[in-house]
């Protein structure tokens, strides 16, 4: 499969990368170019806003999570249909955890193909930028740096010495350069970016973006590098379909929780799930559900409103002790606590796990995390011995457990609950800090759907009238 596209990555961490992705995913989707998004890593708030930009669903490619041929085929299968495919990187081009760059943004471009697009922060530089692009070009010679876009260039000026540098000293292209603007600066709080689903004007400020990039970046030119993508060598496998099994399952999306991988909401829906939206800031009723799935996001920020929705908090509760299969992750964890503690605050929250959480100041636990499942994991399917890769990133513990606590989850790398174990189990209910990706090994959303699936047969054979009381009838 061969389709124009670029990996758009930067020198290091904090260049603008993220903010001249956007702008560009916009500004060509203006266009009327299909344009599909993908982002490097572990993040679900940058995806929010990509999504936003391109009027698509953004795919999150991991292989440390997916491993190589899920990464392969989720490309494969999300860029069929689309003219021009961006994926954004994290951190800078050859940065990683492992030290031969196995995992770095530089080896999934070589994975997939992908011409890269440098983004350098220019912010007091001069001839110095010409040994830095022409480091990047030497340090692995098949990795294809087809142009730089300077940004927050500190004028007219400043953008002529630039070029001048780059045009005398090395042979890459400078695709744009982009002045230095405030207003186009998304705002960023403890965990990063705002999601766009909290900011009343984050349509506006995508716009904004797409036109300082329109009058600043070469879109033609852009497109043109492109067309010289690869093909890659994959199948477009999707998951199995569970044809003409439909199970409701409620999911918090609104201002407080949004962090859910697109492909894990495809699977669920695969395996049989009819997704049914609930508002945790407005909603005071549940409506008829089989399961529950509360992802992360961020509660503390809207803490009184949530600890205000005293209705939705009880009948959570009640849903929940009564049985509702229902999975959490993160921000769901601290949800469904009996309290949250931020800035000299502490309010009631839904009570369906009896213990507190706590914000703190720096995180708590942070990176990809390694588990084993125990034997208290309530969903089908796995085992004792089962491994599980994730990804932890909270600020939050979770406090004043009691001894009699159960966890789904040993901690073999990361934090977790409390280092040593994380998903606590309180019924039906799996909450932890970690979070899994469905795509790839993991598959966690088929064992939460036969989860569900078990639990609706065993009340529908409680309900059911036995022999004996049929005959009496």
């Amino acid at each position: 499969m061969t389709r124009p596209a670029l990996m758009i990555s930067a020198a290091h961490k904090s260049s603008g990368k993220t903010t001249l992705t956007l702008g560009l995913a916009a500004a060509f989707a203006a266009r009327r170019v299909a344009v599909q998004t993908f982002k490097k890593g572990p993040d679900y708030i940058d995806p929010i806003w990509l999504a936003l930009a391109s009027g698509r669903p953004c795919f999150n490619l991991d292989a440390y999570l997916m491993g190589e041929a899920a990464v392969n085929s989720s490309y494969a299968r999300h860029a069929a249909g689309a003219d021009l495919v961006l994926v954004e990187g994290n951190k800078g081009l050859y940065d990683g955890l492992a030290l031969d760059g196995s995992n770095s943004n530089a080896a999934l471009a070589g994975q997939l193909g992908l011409p890269v697009v440098l983004v350098i922060d220019a912010r007091g530089m001069t001839r110095g930028v010409a040994p830095l692009i022409l480091g990047y070009q030497a340090f692995d010679r098949t990795i294809r740096i087809a142009g730089v876009i300077l940004n927050r260039l500190g004028g007219s000026r400043h953008e002529a010495k630039l070029r001048a540098v780059i045009e005398h000293y090395t042979d890459v292209p400078v695709l744009g350069a982009v002045q230095h603007d405030d207003r186009l600066a998304v705002t960023e709080r403890h965990l990063g970016l705002v999601p766009a689903s909290e900011l009343a004007d984050a349509a506006q400020q995508v716009r904004a973006l797409a036109a300082a990039v329109e009058s600043q970046v070469d879109l033609d030119r852009l497109q043109a590098a492109a067309a010289t993508a690869l093909p890659v060598a994959s199948e477009a496998v999707g998951p199995p379909s569970a044809a003409g099994r439909r199970l409701r399952i409620g999911i918090a999306r609104d201002r407080a929780f949004g962090f859910y991988y697109a492909d894990d909401l495809l699977a669920l829906e695969a395996a049989g799930a009819q997704l049914v939206a609930i508002d945790t800031l407005a909603d005071t009723r549940l409506p008829a559900l089989d399961g529950l799935f509360i992802g992360g996001g961020f509660p503390e920020v809207h803490m009184a409103a949530l600890s205000a929705n005293t209705a939705l908090r009880q009948a959570l509760r009640e849903a929940i002790a009564a049985g509702l299969p229902s999975y959490a992750e993160c921000g769901g964890l601290m949800f469904l606590a009996r309290s949250l503690r931020w800035n000299g605050r502490c309010l009631p929250m839904v009570g369906a796990i009896p213990g507190d959480v706590v914000m703190h100041e720096r995180p708590v636990g942070r990176g990809y995390v390694h588990l084993q499942e125990t034997g208290e994991m309530p969903w089908p399917g796995g085992g004792p011995a089962t491994a599980v890769r994730a990804h932890e990133f909270h600020h939050s513990s979770l406090d004043n457990l009691g001894p009699d606590a159960r966890f789904a989850y040993r901690v073999q790398r990361g934090h977790g609950i409390d280092g040593r174990h994380d998903g606590v189990v309180v019924g039906q209910l799996l909450a932890s800090y970690a979070h899994r990706h469905s795509a790839g090994p993991d598959g966690w959303a088929p064992r939460f759907m036969a989860h569900v699936l078990q639990q609706r047969q065993a009340r529908q054979r409680a309900a059911r009238p036995s022999r004996h009381e049929a005959l009496a009838a």
